[in-house]
Formats: C-alpha cells, structure tokens, sequence
C-alpha cells in the first residue's frame, strides 16, 4: 500500500500559517508541531484522507481566501481537521466518516495552545473543525462555511477525480464486506442528497449542481449493487 508523496511546501505553510495566527513558541517547535500532524496524515491506513486531501482541501481554502475573516485559522483548522481517523467498522455502520472532529478539535486546541496561539483563535479553529460533524454553517461565521465548503468540494470534481475518489474511500475501508460497506455508504449520500444545499458559502455554491450530479449518479449505482445482492423475492 503505497502514500500520497508530501509535497516539499507543506511543511513550511503548516509554520507560517501558525505564525501568522499568532504562534509564540520557536519556530522548530512549530515546525515539530506540523511534522506530528503529518505523520497522521500520512498513515498508510489512510487512503482518501490522507495527505492529498490536506493538499486539495488547502487549495479549495485558497480559492475561497476572499469570504473569509482569518484565513489563517481556517488554514489551520484544515490542518487539524483530519488528525483524529479511523475507518473501524462500527464507524462506518453508524454511517459517519472516518474523521473524528470532536477528538480532532481537542488536539487543535491541546497543540495550538502549546504554541502560544492565543485563546481566542484556538477556540475558533476547534470550534470550525468541530461543526465539521455536520457540516452545517454556523450563524454569521463565514469562515467555517469556507472550510465546510472547501471539505466537500471533493463531491464536486469532475467525474474521473470522483471517480478515483469514491475507489480510495472504498480502499480505506476494505476489510468491511462490500453489502455492508454499500449500505452504509448509500446512508452517507442520502444524508447529503436531502439537503436543501451542500455549500453555503457565495462560491462554494457554484459547486452545487456538480456535486448532486455526482452524487445521484454514485446512488444509482449503489443501489444497483444492492439489488444484486438482495433480489426481491419471486412472487406468489
């Protein structure tokens, strides 16, 4: 099982992000900081969330830079987002995702507080990564819309990238039987289908027709193995 290769930039961007939030330690520290952050990141275990989703989800962070207040900490918030993952089988039957956000948002705040980023912004970069669970937009916080958003701008790729998208998921929960792991993925799309919107930020909404076309079309097929696997029985 092979990782997604770390790019030379990701270390540096993890300091100077932590710097510009305020971050009072040395800056090896903070740099020791990050690489313990990484070595999450890159866990063999990990197939989709792992490294080059932190690279892409910075990147979408990037692209929305201009709707949020501390971009900074919504950098950092990407970061730590993903740091707590496991893709054990009760976690997918209870139809959640791998990232644990409350456990997640408790090493941000336990990390950042090391640093020396002051208070207020540590409560708000574990506050964002904790709305996560939901990915729901809290009342007047631009910033935790940009991150919502910037996580599932995975949904809204073109089909090739969704494609291998949906195959690495997969891959990160193969020792869960395919019925199972089917049922539990079609649960997670449901949820997202029946939402009024997926993003909420002004341009994260340009996402949004891509991203149902994505994710109709993955539940068609869902359901199509379903069917397979459990045919009706003959009547009469």
């Amino acid at each position: 099982m092979t990782t997604a290769p770390t790019p030379a930039w990701l270390l540096p961007a993890y300091v100077r992000a932590a710097v510009a939030a305020g971050a009072t330690a040395p800056e090896p520290e903070i740099a020791a900081a990050g690489s313990r952050l990484l070595d999450r990141w890159t866990n063999p275990a990990r197939r989709f969330h792992d490294v080059r989703h932190l690279v892409e989800l910075l990147t979408r962070v990037d692209e929305l830079q201009q709707e949020t207040r501390k971009p900074q900490c919504v950098r950092l918030a990407a970061w730590y987002h993903g740091a707590v993952f496991s893709s054990d089988t009760e976690t997918a039957k209870a139809h959640r995702g791998g990232e644990d956000e409350a456990a997640s948002a408790q090493y941000a705040r336990e990390q950042l507080s090391a640093l020396g980023v002051p208070e207020e912004k540590v409560e708000s970069i574990a506050e964002m990564v904790h709305n996560l669970l939901r990915h729901s937009a809290l009342p007047g916080s631009p910033d935790a819309s940009v991150l919502s958003d910037a996580d599932l701008a995975i949904l809204a790729a073109e089909p090739q990238r969704y494609k291998a998208y949906t195959e690495d998921v997969r891959a990160e929960y193969a020792h869960i039987p395919d019925e199972d792991f089917y049922r539990s993925r079609r649960a997670i799309i449901g949820k997202l289908l029946s939402r009024p919107r997926l993003y909420t930020s002004p341009l994260g909404l340009t996402w949004e027709s891509q991203a149902r076309q994505n994710l109709t079309a993955e539940a068609a097929r869902l359901d199509k193995a379903l069917r397979k696997m459990s045919p009706a029985p003959d009547a009469g």
